[in-house]
């Protein structure tokens, strides 16, 4: 006979008790409480102002991918970007972040199942011959007592509590999952940000010290000058002031360059002692990058989607509170077995069980209910408002680097005329002070002058492709959406399989 076996009227009595209960707490249970999440809308212009009127001036293959940094087709930057996936650390620790909240979607769905507990033990009394209505038979009897209980119990999800709350960390996983990608795309893009800057000051060495090699000959010229007394001792102090200055300039340069080696360095997780970043002087001029509709952007750019999904997190959230408004039903059951003999412990008479069924309703708590609701629908609001100014910052951030890349555009062209001017003015001065006409002194501002010129076109070049970098993370890399669909349930490296959340 089963150990749990009883009378087939007294079975068929409790399911009689027990059939009608739990079938309301099944129907009851495809009742959830609180607002379905619906995407509140932003203010999305048709167009980009700045996108009819900029025309990059290199046209390449310029489809934004996961790996965007591709479209410079630099191998050099391509080695370097592939190593902050590897070894970052602050990206490392987002993911970390990620881990967590995915965990937090199991910690939310056990509350769909019982909760079994079993807690065997045994004792040994002795009961005192003096107690009341005691006799010669019970005095001084000592006598054992096994159990092994069972308890089970489980709250149902009549009015959705636990649907809202694994929704809500379900979306809190997404979201954390999109701050992984805009930790990713601000990594990866102050990698690109600090290479380009970097060759952008070789260049302006590059100038600068053969600006040096030029002023050295100007310098050897005057002094021979002197020497057979043409010139004056000013005009070889000012050579020789204008060679050492610039050549200050070019090893003052030398400073910034290191930083942004070192800076390099902490972005691929090395310590900056053990890399090295060979000086390669920028030349080519920036690729073109599509824009697509302004709408694609609440698509591709991780900061939104996070946004959004914290908006959905907090709606849910508005469901778990007003949930308190409603009873908290509980099934109860509980068995085992207790015997004063292990001997016949698991056996039929000494089975026991009790199913019960409870109900428990706040009837007052002081406002503690309907100020949660209050804080719940604030939350949300606040989420609402933040996606909102999220997507304003975002058509600012592309609409600012879409202008500086046409206006750049515009002004290096530009400085290139000024510059040949510049060399132009310079050789017509040497060629008057040679032939004794005027004094060094206009040799050394033409040369000051065609300097300055030839700095800022560099410098140029450098904001130009910094710019476009800043466009590509303004318009979310080459990211989407749409990958955080089913990323909750998509087991990280390294990590167990994570149960997809409903």
């Amino acid at each position: 006979m089963s150990p749990f076996s009883q009378p087939r009227h007294t079975r068929a009595h409790v399911g009689a008790l027990l059939a009608a209960p739990l079938a309301a707490l099944l129907l009851s249970s495809a009742c959830t409480v609180g607002p379905d999440y619906k995407r509140p809308a932003a203010t999305v212009p048709a167009a980009y102002k700045e996108d009819a009127n900029w025309h990059p001036a290199q046209p390449s293959d310029s489809t934004l991918r996961g790996k965007w940094w591709e479209i410079f087709g630099d191998d050099s930057l391509n080695a370097l970007e592939e190593q902050v996936n590897v070894s970052n650390q602050t990206l490392k620790a987002a993911q970390a972040q990620f881990l967590q909240a995915r965990a937090l979607i199991r910690l939310a769905r056990a509350g769909y199942f019982p909760v079994l507990t079993a807690s065997p033990g045994l004792s040994r009394a002795r009961e005192s011959g003096n107690q009341p209505f005691s006799g010669p038979t019970t005095a001084g009897f000592t006598e054992n007592n096994f159990t092994i209980p069972f308890d089970a119990s489980y709250e149902p999800d009549v009015w959705g509590r636990v649907r809202r709350t694994v929704e809500g960390a379900r979306a809190g996983a997404q979201a954390s999952a999109a701050d992984v990608e805009t930790v990713r795309l601000s990594l990866h893009a102050e990698l690109a940000l600090d290479y380009f800057q970097a060759h952008s000051l070789d260049a302006e060495i590059q100038l600068l010290n053969s600006t040096v090699t030029s002023y050295q000959r100007a310098l050897q010229l005057t002094q021979s000058r002197f020497e057979g007394g043409v010139a004056s001792q000013v005009d070889v102090a000012q050579a020789k002031t204008q060679l050492e200055t610039t050549r200050a300039e070019a090893i003052d340069l030398l400073v910034q360059r290191t930083q942004l080696e070192h800076a390099i360095a902490t972005l691929i997780g090395k310590p900056a002692s053990e890399f090295s970043l060979p000086a390669l002087p920028l030349a080519a001029p920036p690729p073109a990058v599509p824009t697509g509709l302004p709408s694609q952007l609440l698509e591709r750019r991780p900061d939104i989607a996070g946004a959004e999904r914290r908006m959905s997190a907090a709606n849910a959230n508005i469901g778990v509170a007003r949930s308190a408004y409603f009873p908290a039903l509980g099934l109860n059951v509980a068995g085992g077995f207790d015997s004063l003999l292990i001997s016949t412990l698991i056996q039929g008479p000494s089975s026991f069980w009790s199913v019960g069924l409870a109900a428990m309703e706040t009837l007052f708590e002081g406002g503690q209910r309907r100020a949660a609701t209050e804080q719940a629908h604030a939350a949300y609001d606040e989420t609402v408002a933040n996606y909102r100014q999220t997507v304003l910052t975002a058509f600012q951030e592309v609409e600012d680097n879409l202008a500086a890349l046409r206006v750049l555009e515009q002004e290096a062209a530009t400085e290139r005329g000024a510059v040949e001017a510049a060399e132009h003015s310079l050789a017509l001065s040497n060629t008057r002070y040679r032939g004794g006409v005027t004094s060094y002194l206009e040799v050394t501002t033409a040369q000051s002058t065609a300097l300055i010129d030839e700095r800022v076109a560099v410098q140029i070049q450098g904001r130009r492709m910094t710019a476009c970098v800043l466009l590509i993370k303004a318009l979310g890399g080459g990211w989407d959406a749409a990958s955080l669909a089913n990323v909750v349930s998509k087991p990280a490296p390294g990590s167990a399989p994570a149960t997809a959340a409903p």
